[in-house]
């Protein structure tokens, strides 16, 4: 019974460790774009700044929790805007991002912090009201792990499924414990007042990601596409009871990287200060007879008050995997008013996510 128990540690640690090469990923994109895309920096003409936490498997050994916070905003105008009402826009976006995952049972941690720079540009002369954003965005991460946490053969007595102090295993010795790399990513954002399609490319100079001293494990380009469309329902008639401002919003999140990958979409509904919808989590690209193409149904709300939005998500997992207990996100997100005379609206809305009148 205990060699059972030692043989299943193993096989779990093995396949967690094969996990480390993927990004984290949160339901909660359309509330906090940034995590998808650095182009959605300086997005809004205000500064913005906010929280986000992501647990999974919240009551088991399997624990994983993500934290992610970010602050952005617009500082200036490298370029004079052609549209008059919008020649308060500015156009350079500056921001910084931090990122940290920590796995409890391998007591793996990682940590990025990440610097933005974004440029938003007119594209007036091609369709009214449309622009694009590039984003451009580096920084360094670090990746530490409890080797000593490690179950090796030798370790295990096989007669009698007793368990040795330490293991001679030359593996460990050019193990490394922590180690940091840079990272440099790309994206960009075309929108106007009612759609969005944005597309990002990460780790676009493949670090070395090995604990192995001498191994290289490249750290797979990540692709994103995210695309979205916003109705308005106060010009249907047949919606008279909805309050005032209330829209529909119909978006997508695509994720590539190596062999994952995984399509999230769905609708959202804006109730003046509430945000209720609900996402299909999904595995287009199935590997195998045993995959399955709906992995989670995600509800995810929202509130506003005054500058301040509270974010929930609850996934539901539809797979075959036991005792998950779900995965909880939690958000928060300011954005920070200022005077602005000869500005329409300071507080610009922008089809996706956060809005503020």
């Amino acid at each position: 019974m205990k060699l059972k128990l030692v043989l299943y540690i193993l096989l779990t640690s093995l396949s967690i460790m094969e996990m480390k090469a993927q990004d984290p990923i949160f339901t909660q994109y359309y509330f906090v774009p940034e995590t998808q895309n650095g182009a959605f920096t300086g997005a809004i003409n205000t500064l913005n700044t906010g929280i986000l936490h992501r647990t999974q498997w919240p009551n088991g050994a399997r624990r994983l929790d993500t934290d992610y916070a970010f602050i952005n905003g617009s500082i200036g105008n490298l370029l004079e805007d052609s549209r008059p009402y919008d020649s308060n826009l500015q156009n350079i976006g500056l921001g910084m991002t931090i990122l940290n995952q920590h796995e409890v049972f391998t007591d793996y941690n990682y940590t990025q912090i990440n610097g933005l720079f974004s440029l938003n540009l007119d594209l007036d002369n091609f369709s009214s009201g449309l622009r694009i954003i590039l984003g451009l965005e580096g920084g360094y991460g670090t990746k530490n792990f409890n080797s000593k946490g490690l179950l090796l053969e030798d370790q295990i007595d096989i007669n009698n499924g007793s368990i040795g102090s330490g293991s001679t295993d030359p593996t460990l010795l050019g193990l490394r414990d922590k180690f940091g790399f840079f990272d440099i990513s790309s994206g960009f954002l075309l929108y106007n007042n009612d759609f969005w399609v944005g597309s990002s490319l990460k780790h676009l100079n493949t670090p070395n990601i090995a604990f192995d001293s001498e191994g290289k494990v490249p750290l797979d380009m990540s692709f994103t596409l995210q695309s979205g469309y916003s109705f308005d329902l106060d010009r249907n008639p047949s919606f008279w009871f909805l309050p005032d401002n209330s829209k529909l919003v119909l978006t997508s999140n695509f994720m590539k990287q190596g062999q994952y990958n995984r399509l999230d979409f769905g609708s959202i509904v804006h109730l003046n200060t509430f945000i209720l919808g609900a996402i299909a989590a999904t595995n287009p690209m199935m590997k195998s007879s045993n995959s399955h193409f709906l992995t989670s149904v995600n509800l995810i709300g929202s509130i506003k008050i005054y500058n301040f939005t509270f974010g929930y998500s609850y996934d539901i997992s539809t797979s075959n995997i036991e005792n998950t207990q779900g995965v909880h996100e939690f958000s928060l997100t300011w954005q920070i008013g200022r005077e602005c005379h000869s500005c329409n609206n300071y507080l610009v809305r922008r089809p996706w996510g956060r809005n503020y009148d």
